[in-house]
């Protein structure tokens, strides 16, 4: 990892992306601290979503359901 001062990394900052893009990673400093990282962007890993269907199973609904209730306001002429 290539640590760089604030002012050069302003000059440099093509060279810098370019070098992020080949997998390099740079620290930039401000007076001597650590005050960022450049570096590749990591790729998110994306699975199947979860089952949800012992959850749904679960749920409990009181009354009519809304479905049921759209049909009857609309038979009655309130929509």
């Amino acid at each position: 990892m290539n640590t760089i001062n604030a002012k050069q990394a302003r000059k440099q900052l093509g060279n810098l992306i370019d070098a992020a893009q080949g997998g390099e990673s740079i620290v930039i400093t401000r007076r001597g601290r650590e005050v960022a990282e450049l570096g590749p962007v990591r790729t998110r890993r994306r699975g199947k979503p979860p089952d949800l269907s012992a959850f749904r199973a679960s749920l409990k609904v009181k009354g009519k359901s809304l479905s049921e209730t759209v049909i009857a306001m609309r038979a009655e002429g309130r929509h």
